[in-house]
C-alpha cells in the first residue's frame, strides 16, 4: 500500500536527523546506573554539541530482576532507580517534595489513576506477601472490591509513597524532555508489545490475556528460531485475549499508549509484527520451537489508534520474520519501519537492510541494543564475510566509522547509531544478547569519554550528510 506523504511529513521524524540509542541506566555518575540528573543534562548538551537531534531510549519501565526494562512490573510506571536522589534529598525528601508540589501531586494522581493505583496496590502486596500475585490470598488475587478496600486502608501510606516517588520520576523526567527539546533534541522511546506476567498490568486486567483460572498463562509469547537463536525465544510473557481486547474497544491499549506519548515525542512499538500475527507457544514448552502463528487484529487496533492520534507518531519495530502482511499493516498506517546494516550481508541483493533499499519514511541503525556492538559484530565475523563487508564498504574499512558514515549517507530519514558505536568499543560493552537473561543491561561509560573532540567528529559526519 502506498505511504500517504502528507501524513509522513506530519510524523515527528519526517526531517533528516542523526541520532544515538542510548539508554538513562548508562549514564554517568556516582549511583548503581546512570539517572535523570546531572549525568543526563550533560548527556544533553553532549548531543547538542554532536548535532544528533534523536535520542532513543529504552522503556523507563522498572527493570525486572536480570536488569530488563522488557519484563517490568508496569508498563506505564518509571523505575525509581532514574530518580536523582541529591536532588531529591536537596528538596527535604520525596514527601516533602510532594508538600513543595502543591496541587500539582494530586493533578499527576488523577492524569494517572488508569495505572498508578493499580501499581501501587500491586508494589505494596509484593512486598508484603513477599510472593507473585497469583499466589496472594484469592480476594485479592481476584480483585475482589472489598479486599482491595481493605488493603488500601490498612497500607495507606506506604501506597501514597509509591505514588510520590512516581510522581518525583516522571517531574524529573518532565524536566530533562524539555531540556532536549529545546534543544531541537528528539525523544524515541521504547513500547514493549507484552506486559510481564509477573506485572501490575496483567494482575489488574486479567481477563484481557489468556490465563487460567488460577492465573496461569495458557499460552506464552516468543519468536521461532530466528537470526538470534536457533531454538527461537521463549519470552513467557502471557499472550493477548484479543477478543476481550476488541470488544472493549481496545481502551487499554490506548491508555497506555497515550502515557508512553505524554512522556515521548514519539513511540516505537517493539515486536510490532505481533500486532499481524503472534508466535504462541504451550505453557510449560523448553523452548519457542513448538509455537504457531495466530491472527491479531492489527488494523482495528491501528484505526482505534489514529482516531485517538492523527499524527500517529509512532515507529514499527519490523525486524525478524516480517511478512508482506507486516509490510501492508506498516504502509496502511504510514509507520515507518527499520532498517540495520549489520543484517544486510545475506549475499541477497534483494536485502532490504542494504543502504541502497532504504526509503525516507525509515529509521536506519548500524545495530541496536539487541545487536553486538559494530566493532564486536565484524571481529567476530567469519573471515569470507568480512571480506564481503570489507569489500562493500570500499576496502579496509576504519570500523566502526565506516558503517556509521554509510547509514548516515543512506536515504533514510533517521540514521541512529548506539553510543558504544560513536565510542568505537568492542562487544564487552553489548548492552543484551537475546536469549540471554543474566549479563545484560549493565553497560555504563564514563563522564571523559564525552570529549569535544569526539563531539566534532560526530557533528562534521552530520553536517557531511545533510542531517
Amino acid at each position: 500500500m502506498a505511504v500517504s506523504q502528507s501524513l509522513v511529513n506530519r510524523h515527528p521524524l519526517s526531517q533528516r536527523r542523526a541520532g544515538v540509542i542510548c539508554h538513562p541506566t548508562s549514564l554517568p555518575g556516582p549511583g548503581a546506573c546512570g539517572t535523570l540528573g546531572d549525568g543526563s543534562r550533560r548527556f544533553v548538551e553532549f548531543l547538542a554539541a554532536s548535532r544528533l537531534r534523536l535520542w532513543q531510549l529504552l522503556p523507563l519501565n522498572p527493570p525486572d530482576v536480570h536488569g530488563s526494562p522488557y519484563q517490568s512490573p508496569s508498563l506505564s510506571a518509571c523505575s525509581t532507580a532514574l530518580i536523582d536522589w541529591r536532588l531529591v534529598d536537596a528538596e527535604g525528601g520525596v514527601l516533602a517534595r510532594v508538600e513543595q508540589a502543591g496541587g500539582a501531586f494530586d493533578d499527576f494522581c488523577r492524569a494517572h489513576a488508569d495505572w498508578l493505583d493499580d501499581f501501587a496496590l500491586f508494589s505494596v502486596a509484593s512486598r508484603h506477601f513477599e510472593a507473585p500475585w497469583w499466589r496472594w490470598p484469592a480476594p485479592l488475587r481476584h480483585r475482589d472490591a472489598e479486599a482491595l478496600a481493605a488493603f488500601g486502608c490498612d497500607h495507606r501510606q506506604a501506597l501514597e509513597l509509591v505514588r510520590a516517588e512516581q510522581f518525583v520520576v516522571y517531574d524529573q523526567w518532565r524536566r530533562l524532555r524539555r531540556e532536549a527539546n529545546d534543544c531541537d533534541i528528539v525523544l524515541l522511546g521504547d513500547m514493549p508489545l507484552y506486559p510481564a506476567l509477573a506485572s501490575a498490568d496483567v494482575w489488574a486486567h486479567q481477563p484481557f490475556f489468556r490465563l487460567d483460572a488460577e492465573g496461569q498463562p495458557l499460552e506464552v509469547a516468543g519468536v521461532p528460531p530466528d537470526y538470534f537463536s536457533a531454538t527461537g525465544q521463549l519470552w513467557g510473557n502471557p499472550v493477548y485475549a484479543w477478543d476481550a481486547l476488541a470488544a472493549d474497544g481496545f481502551r487499554w491499549w490506548l491508555a497506555r499508549l497515550r502515557v508512553q506519548l505524554g512522556l515521548f515525542d514519539v513511540v516505537r512499538i517493539d515486536h510490532f509484527r505481533g500486532l499481524e500475527a503472534y508466535w504462541s507457544v504451550p505453557a510449560g514448552a523448553v523452548n519457542a520451537m513448538g509455537g504457531r502463528w495466530c491472527a491479531a487484529p492489527g488494523a482495528e487496533l491501528l484505526q482505534r489508534v489514529r482516531e485517538a492520534f492523527p499524527a500517529m507518531p509512532l515507529v514499527a519495530e519490523d525486524l525478524g520474520i516480517i511478512t508482506p502482511e507486516v509490510e501492508a499493516l506498516r504502509d496502511g498506517f504510514d509507520l515507518p519501519g527499520m532498517r540495520v546494516l549489520q543484517f544486510a550481508f545475506s549475499g541477497d541483493p534483494l536485502n532490504p537492510h542494504l543502504p541502497q533499499h532504504y526509503v525516507p519514511h525509515t529509521l536506519a541503525y548500524t545495530g541496536t541494543h539487541d545487536n553486538d556492538t559494530t566493532l564486536g559484530w565484524y571481529r567476530s565475523l567469519p573471515a569470507a564475510l568480512r571480506s564481503e563487508v570489507d569489500r562493500f564498504l570500499g576496502g579496509h574499512p576504519a570500523m566502526p566509522w565506516a558503517m556509521i558514515e554509510r547509514v548516515f549517507a543512506s536515504a533514510a530519514n533517521s540514521a541512529l547509531a548506539p553510543m558504544q558505536d560513536y565510542l568505537e568499543l568492542d562487544g564487552r560493552a553489548r548492552m543484551n544478547t537475546p536469549g540471554l537473561a543474566d549479563g545484560n543491561w549493565r553497560w555504563r561509560f564514563e563522564d571523559a569519554q564525552l570529549d569535544a573532540r569526539l563531539a566534532r567528529r560526530i557533528r562534521a559526519t552530520v553536517e557531511r550528510h545533510d542531517r
